[in-house]
């Protein structure tokens, strides 16, 4: 016992030094104004990495018989409750309230993995996208893969185009699939290394669901930028992201048919890179409306904490202690006619 507390303390002090002072203050004055209250809490848990949670994705497509009795010897459950309106047979994840990480699978060529290690949090904008058997379906924004595997969890898309601009992230998205997804399907799988911004242009009212998880300033990540140039670059970068998102929804709104529909998600607290982003979209686009995500927040609320004050068709997960979850936003949108 005296050694774990050792070890954590040893860990505490490791990681606290990482923690990055000019990305630290930026967020402190941001997000006071922007959360209020709430910010202290979240503020704990993000400068926290011991207190982090990891859930466990089950891979469909690789039969492990003594996983999930495995998984609750170790106080695993099942995530997601059967009341969600959209909850495949297929899919399954499991969560604990302890903090820790289940070990991590290596990359064998030739051989699938059995699970995926994520923050259930990036599991609710699939969730909210609703993919059906035979659809066509493009994750505008893939690397390095967790949702679209997620996605393919679900259902069988007649047609998934994974798209990831970045090389070195396009080539992580492919070893990922190849992790995880058998060659019947990758069969059915497009990876494509396009500037998302041109998609809609290029395959105009083709798809029937869209994800659009936006490259982003990752709050987490952010928090432990080891270089502290990189990070000023970084915060004086940050005002043109929502620009780069916007044009990225917009493509995303042009690349699905009328009827269709797209869900937006990002993995930070910043209101510039959300909901502003969102108002735009439904202010400058006559061709969309808001899709009510209440139904889903209320299945899921036992295992995340949500911001209060959202509109319906969006919300925003706040990590705390115990459900340390997020920062991820999550807005749905749907298409009514053609541009």
């Amino acid at each position: 016992f005296l050694l774990s507390l050792q070890l954590e303390k040893k860990a505490k002090g490791k990681l606290q030094k990482q923690i990055c002072p000019v990305v630290l203050d930026h967020f402190e004055k941001q997000y006071t104004a922007e959360l209020g209250d709430a910010w202290s809490s979240v503020r704990d848990v993000l400068t926290s990495p011991w207190c982090w949670q990891h859930a466990v994705l089950l891979n469909r497509f690789s039969q492990s018989p003594g996983l999930e009795s495995s998984l609750a010897e170790q106080g695993y459950h099942p995530a997601f409750p059967a009341a969600l309106p959209y909850l495949p047979a297929t899919f399954r994840c499991y969560t604990r309230t302890a903090p820790g990480r289940f070990p991590a699978q290596k990359h064998q060529p030739g051989r699938l993995k059995e699970y995926y290690l994520l923050n259930a949090a990036s599991l609710l904008p699939v969730l909210a996208l609703e993919v059906k058997d035979g659809e066509r379906v493009l994750d505008l924004c893939a690397a390095p893969g967790g949702k679209s595997v997620a996605i393919l969890q679900c259902a069988c898309p007649g047609h998934f185009h994974c798209n990831e601009y970045d090389d070195l992230r396009s080539r992580w998205l492919e070893q990922t699939i190849e992790s995880f997804i058998p060659d019947p399907f990758i069969t059915l799988i497009t990876v494509s290394k396009l500037d998302g911004r041109q998609i809609g242009a290029l395959q105009p009212e083709f798809y029937d669901k869209v994800l659009v998880d936006a490259p982003c300033s990752n709050d987490r990540s952010w928090l432990f930028s080891a270089d502290p140039q990189q990070a000023v670059l970084r915060l004086m970068h940050r005002k043109e992201l929502s620009s780069m998102q916007f044009q990225l929804l917009r493509s995303a709104v042009q690349a699905l048919h009328p009827g269709g529909s797209l869900v937006y998600s990002t993995c930070t607290l910043s209101r510039a890179e959300n909901s502003d982003v969102i108002n735009l979209m439904l202010s400058s686009c006559r061709n969309v409306m808001p899709v009510d995500l209440s139904g889903m927040a209320r299945g899921v609320s036992q295992e995340f904490t949500f911001l209060s004050g959202m509109q319906q068709h969006e919300l925003l997960v706040l990590p705390e202690k115990g459900r340390a979850w997020g920062p991820m936003y999550v807005a749905k949108l749907k298409k009514v006619s053609s541009s």
